[in-house]
Order: structure tokens, then sequence, then C-alpha cells
């Protein structure tokens, strides 16, 4: 018998439980943004170079990965939407921050979408949100791999930006390398603290952040 009650309180809680993430939800409807930065030399030897992507050839450092639409508690995506997809156009213009017109295709399908914006205005929006925070030159001067804590790279981006709290930015590591750094910012752009779910903060002390080749 109690372990019946068990089983159907834990039923209950899980159909309670709001999902990580939903996908062909309405657009417009996020709390806040997630900017991520993709150290380019990281994607390309995890990813990048098996892909043969273009952006490998580059001299790519820290590249919009996306800005995406975020809930307080998970994150919408491939949302059913009125507006009209990007022209090859479009997003071949993005190359120069998100190292290939694919990625900026990627990024509008499966996050832009949820923004609620007209495609130009989305990219238009990444953009603004990429330019506004300077990217430590520091890293694009390395000529050779090093290992560090990954607690430097988010200090180096406070150092940076002023007004940038460390419950707004967080650091992630894959394979034992930088990965990412992503940035909190509310609908127009400013800096705001991150939902609990979006906190990922890598503890490796040390972990590899290759040079650009």
């Amino acid at each position: 018998m109690r372990k019946r009650i068990v089983s159907a309180c834990l039923t209950a809680a899980l159909s309670l439980a709001p999902p990580a993430f939903a996908e062909g939800e309405r657009a417009g409807d996020f709390d806040y943004y997630v900017l991520s930065l993709s150290w380019s030399p990281t994607w390309c030897a995890l990813e990048g170079e098996d892909r043969g992507s273009p952006q490998c050839d580059g001299d790519y450092g820290w590249v919009l990965h996306g800005l995406w639409p975020q809930y307080e508690n998970g994150w919408p995506s491939y949302c059913n939407t009125s507006e009209r997809d990007p022209s090859r156009r479009q997003t071949a213009a993005m190359q120069d921050i998100m190292g290939t017109d694919g990625a900026a295709w990627y990024q509008w399908k499966k996050h832009g979408r949820c923004s609620g914006l007209p495609a130009q205005a989305y990219l238009d929006t990444a953009r603004a949100a990429y330019e506004k925070f300077t990217r430590p030159e520091v890293f694009r001067k390395l000529t050779k791999d090093v290992k560090l804590p990954a607690a430097l790279i988010e200090e180096a981006f406070m150092k940076e930006n002023d007004g940038l709290d460390a419950n707004e930015i967080t650091v992630t590591c894959k394979s034992y390398r930088i990965q990412e750094v992503r940035i909190c910012l509310t609908p127009d752009l400013e800096p705001r603290k991150c939902g609990a779910d979006t906190i990922r903060d890598c503890t490796l002390d040390d972990a590899l952040l290759e040079a650009i080749e």
C-alpha cells in the first residue's frame, strides 16, 4: 500500500514539474535572452573540423553562437511564427561574427523564431548583443595553447565590461576545454541575473584554451 502511495505521489509531482525545454511554443513568449559566445578553436577541434566547416579555416576567436530566448526555467525552441525566414543574403551577412551563414540560419530556425521578431530584426538584435560586450583581447593574442582555471575567463570578461556581475555570466567547458561564455540579458539587452538552469559554471582549474591558428 505504501509503495502505491509513493508511486502516486511521484507521478503527480512529475506531471506538475515544468519541462526543461519545449518545442513549438508561441513566438515572443519568453523572459530573457542568453547571449552565447563560443570559443571557435574548441568547436573546431571537437566538431567543426570533422564537418569540414569553413569557420575552421578562419582566425575566429569568440564567435556568436546564438541569442536564445529563455524562460525563468527552461527555454522555447522551434516556435511557431508567422514571420518569414531570412534570405540567404541576410544570413550571409552574419558570417563575420558567426563563422558561417549556415550557423545563422540554424540559430534563427531553433531560437530566432521564438523571439517574436522579424528575421532581420532578430539578426540585428543578435549582432547588437554581440557588439555590446568587449571580448578580452588577451585571448586572441595567445601564441600557444594554455591550461587555466575557467574562472579566469569569467573574471576577464567582467574586468573588460564594467557592471557585469558574476550572477549574469557563466562559462562552460566541454571535453576539458573552454567551450562558451554565456551572458544573460533582458529583452532590452541589459545584463540581468541568470536563471538557475542557465548557470553552469565550469569548475576546472586546468581547462584547455587553444590558441587561434
